[in-house]
């Protein structure tokens, strides 16, 4: 099977079916309410990064809203690696989606007698690479993060209408990424990734009560943090402290970690990727290359 002319196979309900043949149903709540759950997950050189963490995140997220997935995480984890040997991919993305299921034009989940499960492998390039040597300029949007007591950012729900919104308010402005505040006016997450700052020896990244995601590759760049000398510590802090601080940078699966420059048009530290950025990116990536469940 040539990779480069084979069509993207795509696991569905318990079969790999051809792309074309992917699809689900108009009264999927997944469609219609966005109710269901994912994960993004990232294969390198022939392993799957972090993958039992992603898996348990996604099944705590499935238990907080009572969804029964119907599979046990050791069964998908397998479904995962079939999915990637059947699209011949050693370094891909991973998306792992699960939704409610089919039902009817209500709320009720309990019409949905079976969840929709679906694994979708393929590439994927967030930002150009020009990016990570040169740094991200980004803004504060209007747009608040969805209160943490209304909606729990642990799970990490297909609804993301309100991240959306604060991307849609980056592209009319002209960048990549946009930085979301809670309701109280402290930093939360951008629309996509984590952010963190450096200041002297410290690594800064809001809480989850916060507002932001419990993120894989924010959790394994803390886990970097002391190898390199930093302090990793999680805090509630304002824009004032991003404008203010040494180094600031994103992570995110499919961002992985990535320099920002500038914040509200004021730049940060020497307007160019700092030092210990850089060497959490080299990091990272070492660690990509060593880690990770066989294909």
């Amino acid at each position: 099977m040539n990779p480069k002319t084979s069509p993207l196979m795509i696991y569905m309900n318990g079969r790999l079916v051809p792309k074309e043949e992917a699809v689900v149903s108009v009264f999927d709540h997944g469609f219609l309410y966005g109710d269901g759950v994912f994960e993004g997950i990232r294969a390198y050189n022939g392993r799957v990064f972090r993958l039992q963490e992603h898996m348990d995140r996604l099944y705590r997220s499935a238990r907080a809203i009572i969804l029964d997935i119907k599979m046990s995480p050791e069964d998908l984890i397998q479904k995962v690696l079939e999915t990637l040997r059947a699209n011949q991919l050693r370094d891909a993305y991973v998306r792992l989606v699960v939704s409610r299921g089919t039902g009817d034009l209500g709320l009720d989940p309990r019409k949905c007698p079976e969840p929709t499960i679906i694994i979708i492998a393929d590439k994927i390039a967030l930002y150009p690479e020009e990016c990570y040597s040169v740094g991200l300029d980004v803004v504060t949007v209007s747009t608040r993060r969805n209160s943490s007591q209304a909606l729990s950012p642990n799970i990490k729900a297909l609804n993301y209408l309100n991240n959306i919104l604060a991307k849609i308010e980056a592209n009319l402005v002209g960048v990549r990424e946009a930085i979301m505040l809670n309701l109280e006016g402290f930093v939360a997450e951008c629309t996509g990734d984590n952010i963190f700052y450096i200041k002297g020896d410290r690594l800064i990244t809001p809480p989850t009560t916060a507002g932001a995601l419990d993120g894989i590759t924010r959790n394994c760049v803390m886990e970097l943090a002391p190898s390199l000398g930093l302090k990793a510590e999680e805090k509630l802090f304002t824009p004032y402290d991003l404008y203010t601080a040494e180094e600031s940078f994103l992570t995110g699966t499919a961002a992985e970690v990535i320099p920002v420059i500038r914040i509200d048009s004021r730049t940060i530290g020497s307007g160019k990727p700092g030092a210990k950025t850089q060497k959490l990116i080299r990091a990272f990536r070492d660690l990509t290359q060593k880690e990770g469940v066989p294909i």
